[in-house]
Formats: structure tokens, C-alpha cells, sequence
């Protein structure tokens, strides 16, 4: 990746935080490297280099700083300073894989085979875009998630280790001792925040976001569609209980504006499947995305893109915890309304879901995690109220997830990934795209066919396009067609109510119309 030297020591010299996280300078004198708004003396331009990546400085032999934390940059991780932009998308599928924890137990071999590339060619694409090898991504993944535990948690040293992903307190303390020529426990703070002491099990984090971020859109969204006994938003917190691996759980979150981040409270009692959780929730939440870029290119392509996004600024798209989950959901809701798909969902989560073991130990109001796919591949869904073909659809789905559990995860493309969907019985492109937005994390996914979108331009212009006029208007949000599709949701939802809590969205799918949950 090319970065401007001049370019890059204006935004050092000038502290500028719009540029935290888009690079990191690795100070030749002292070895270290630093985020653009770290408060040490500014070196001189001749003594510094500029990565793209944490990991490129920590590949080039460079440390973290202990002034600034690397590990507290926005979209904190192992790619942070990529752009959503011109990145391979082999890169990214494989950047995600790695902050969910892939390479802690697996190696690089089983990566690739993921990916379905090989070796060569995988250490060739992240020389290109990242700046360092895989291996090296997923080890400051480890490092700077186990300093961020160190300084916002009372976890003992042993835990951190194995939450970070270490195979072993030895190499823990190796790779501490090499980076920092200090054990770890040296760099805790005498004095972490008392609400980080929780209860066994339990972990507060900031996960840091680039501002603005619209949370009360993001909040209303998850409060017109929270599942009954496994969801709940109270005040300005979203809680909700997950499972992975057959372990039961919960997580919290709320927005800490004044910090810039999401309070997240992750209560797990196997410790190291954080990396797994923490990377599901930057997706559900859409943590890496870059609103100013965002922003700036959606508002050149148009000027009704630049009014949507200039009113909404950090408007995000909301994500899914899980592939099954949300696609269960998208077929709930074809034909009904959202109050409706809730109910259906409720109730089958009540019947087919997993009780919690301990329900004093969850948040009020949570009972049940969502049912398995092996739960519902052969249940008689339509017993819930629902027409048979539709319950069909549902088991069938439940069917293709269990013989594959891939399918639901990104491809090499969008037009790969929606091919797969396409292929199911019952799917149809607006649940393709819908599926390829919420849960593939596709920034141009785009349901052409969506009312709820045609509605919307009336509206707003006064002229209500076809599919067909619609995608070829939306040729100039590319990329960020998606993020296009969620404004103007968003202008419909407030022109309905006058409110922020959702809306009941009108589409087409197999040439029928329909009410869905976008």
C-alpha cells in the first residue's frame, strides 16, 4: 500500500484524530510504533515510517506504543488502516477469519483451504494489501487484544492469555518479554475500572468505533425485531443470549459516545472463544465501517445522497449474530408483516431453542438461545402458525446449513454469494440480497426489487422507478449500495412514523408482494 510521507507527518504533526487508525508510524530512533494522535513529541520526519497496518510495523520488527495503545485505534485489529476499498476480497474474507480466531487453532494450510487458494498466493495478496504475512496479522491480533484485557479488565494473567488466543502461558509471556522486554503483567495498570470486575465469566470492553455512529438508528432497529426470551432493549442497552460451540451466554452492549466506542459486556464462560465473539459483534454492529469515506463518496454520486447521509451521519447497516439465525428470520418475514414475524419467532424459539441452564445468572428477560439447525430440519414448523410452503422453506434451509455449514458465510464475490442463496428452494433475490447485507456483510448488495426502497424515492422526488430504473439509479452508490439502501429505509421509517423504531418494509420476491424485515 502506498501512504504519502508528507501527507502522513501533516496528520502526525497536526494530532488529527480523522486520521487514527488509517496508519501507524513506526519511529526508527526508538522502535516503537504509534497512532497519528499520540501525545509523545512529534519525531522528526526523516526518523519515521509510515504502515498501513499494526502488523505491517509489528512484521518490520517495530513495537506497540504504551502511550497511545495501537490496540484502542478505531476497528482495533489485526487489519486496521485497510480500506474497505480496493482490498482483495479474498483479503478480507480472510482478515475476518483471523479475528474470529482462525489461525489459534488451526494453521495456515487450513486457512487457505477455507479460502480455497493457496499458500503462495495468500502471502502474496497480504504483502499487497495488509503489509504482513497472515501468520503475522493473527499474532498482533493475540498481542494487542491481550493488552487491551490487561488495561480494561481484572482478568487474571492466565485467562488473558487463553482469551487472546495464546496456545500457552510460556509463549504468552515469550511474546510479551520480546515485544515490550517486560512480562506482562508489568504493563497492567496499577488501577483498572471498577465496573471491569464483574462476575466469573464476565468481560466489559470498549470496541472501538469511527465516529459519528447513529445509535439510536441502530437500537431501534434491533428493538422493532427483538425476539421474545432471547432479546431485549432496555434504556439504551441491547442485550441478547448466544451459544456457540453448544456453550450458553450473553452479551450487552451500549454506546459510550464520549469514548468513541460500544461498551460491550460479554458474559461467556469459556474464555477462549472471545476472539470469536467479539469479531461477531464488530460485524453486527459494523464497527469497520468508515463513515467520512462513506459519506463522501455516496454524496458525490448524487445530491439525494448527500442530503440522506449529511442527516443521518454514522448511519450504519446492522449485521447479524449468526448466518442460521438471520436467515431464519428473512424467511419468517416474507408475507407478513415485522410484528408478526416477531411473534412466529418467538414462539419458535420458545418451542425449538435451547432453554438457559441458569436463568439467574442472564440478564431479565432472556430464557432460550435460537434453535439449532439440527433442531429445526425436521420440525413440523407449520404447526407455529404458518403457511406449510413457507415451513418448508425453513426446514429446507436448516437441511442446506447442516450439509453445509459454509453456506451462509462470504464468498469470493457478491455475485458468488448470491448465486449460492439463489440456488435454495424458496429464496429469492430480495432474500439474497437481504442475506448478503445483513449477514454476508456485503457493502453493494442492493434489492433492486424492494417497494420499501421505491416507496422511499417517491417520496422523496416526487417519481416512483421500477426494479429496473432503481438498479440502474444505484449504479452510482457503487460500492456502497447497501449502505444506500439502509438511508433511504431509514427516510421511509422516520416519513411513516416520525420515529426511529422501525417499520414494516414492502417488497417483491418471486413476483409476489410482500412485507419483509429489512
Amino acid at each position: 500500500m502506498n501512504l504519502d510521507h508528507d501527507t502522513c507527518y501533516r496528520a502526525l504533526a497536526s494530532r488529527d484524530a480523522r486520521f487514527d487508525g488509517r496508519f501507524f508510524i513506526a519511529v526508527k530512533t526508538t522502535g516503537i510504533y504509534c497512532r497519528p494522535i499520540c501525545p509523545a513529541r512529534t519525531p522528526k520526519s526523516a526518523n519515521v515510517v509510515f504502515m498501513p497496518t499494526a502488523a505491517a510495523a509489528q512484521e518490520t520488527g517495530f513495537r506497540p506504543c504504551l502511550r497511545c495503545r495501537p490496540e484502542a485505534a478505531p476497528d482495533s485489529g489485526a487489519w486496521r488502516g485497510v480500506s474497505n476499498t480496493g482490498v482483495s476480497h479474498t483479503v478480507t474474507r480472510a482478515l475476518a477469519l483471523i479475528e474470529a480466531g482462525e489461525l489459534d487453532s488451526a494453521d495456515l494450510a487450513g486457512l487457505c483451504a477455507k479460502l480455497g487458494v493457496g499458500e503462495r498466493q495468500l502471502r502474496r495478496l497480504f504483502a499487497e494489501h495488509v503489509g504482513a504475512a497472515p501468520n503475522t496479522v493473527a499474532q498482533t491480533r493475540r498481542v494487542l487484544l491481550a493488552k487491551q484485557l490487561l488495561h480494561e479488565t481484572q482478568l487474571p494473567l492466565t485467562e488473558i492469555a487463553f482469551a487472546a488466543g495464546f496456545g500457552s502461558i510460556r509463549r504468552f509471556n515469550e511474546v510479551f518479554q520480546q515485544l515490550f522486554a517486560r512480562p506482562p503483567g508489568a504493563l497492567r495498570r496499577s488501577k483498572a475500572a471498577d465496573r471491569s470486575a464483574g462476575p466469573q465469566g464476565e468481560v466489559s470492553l470498549l470496541l472501538r468505533y469511527r465516529p459519528p455512529y447513529d445509535w439510536p438508528a441502530m437500537l431501534g432497529f434491533l428493538a422493532a425485531r427483538a425476539i421474545p426470551g432471547m432479546e431485549t432493549v432496555q434504556g439504551d442497552v441491547y442485550t441478547r443470549s448466544i451459544c456457540l460451540d453448544g456453550v450458553q451466554g450473553s452479551v450487552s452492549v451500549r454506546d459510550e459516545a464520549q469514548s468513541q466506542a460500544l461498551r460491550v459486556v460479554i458474559r461467556f464462560p469459556k474464555l477462549a472463544a472471545l476472539p470469536a465473539i467479539i469479531a461477531r459483534l464488530r460485524r453486527m454492529f459494523d464497527l469497520a465501517a468508515d463513515p467520512a469515506v462513506i459519506q463522501a463518496q455516496l454524496s458525490a454520486a448524487c445530491p439525494l445522497m448527500a442530503e440522506l447521509t449529511q442527516a443521518r451521519p454514522g448511519l450504519r447497516v446492522p449485521g447479524s449474530w449468526d448466518g442460521f439465525e438471520l436467515a431464519m428470520r428473512a424467511v419468517l418475514g416474507q408475507q407478513i408483516t415485522v410484528g408478526a414475524a416477531i411473534k412466529l419467532a418467538g414462539k419458535m424459539v420458545a418451542q425449538y431453542g435451547e432453554p438457559l441452564t441458569d436463568l439467574s445468572a442472564y440478564p431479565p428477560g432472556l430464557s432460550h438461545v435460537f434453535p439449532s439447525p439440527e433442531r429445526l430440519a425436521g420440525a413440523e414448523l407449520a404447526t407455529l402458525g404458518m403457511p406449510k410452503t413457507r415451513a418448508a422453506t425453513l426446514s429446507r434451509m436448516a437441511a442446506a446449513v447442516l450439509a453445509n455449514p459454509q453456506l451462509l458465510s462470504a464468498g469470493a464475490s457478491l455475485d458468488e454469494g448470491l448465486e449460492k442463496l439463489l440456488a435454495l428452494p424458496g429464496i429469492g433475490d430480495w432474500t439474497a440480497h437481504y442475506i448478503a447485507i445483513r449477514q454476508l456483510r456485503e457493502p453493494d448488495a442492493f434489492p433492486a426489487g424492494d417497494v420499501g426502497l421505491m416507496q422511499a424515492l417517491e417520496r422523496l422526488t416526487g417519481s416512483r422507478p421500477n426494479a429496473k430504473e432503481l438498479s440502474a439509479r444505484a449504479q452510482h452508490w457503487r460500492p456502497w449500495r447497501a449502505y444506500a439502501a439502509q438511508h433511504l429505509w431509514q427516510s421511509l421509517n422516520e416519513q411513516s412514523s416520525g420515529s426511529e423504531y422501525g417499520r414494516e418494509d414492502v417488497l417483491v420476491e418471486n413476483g409476489k408482494r410482500q412485507i419483509g424485515l429489512a
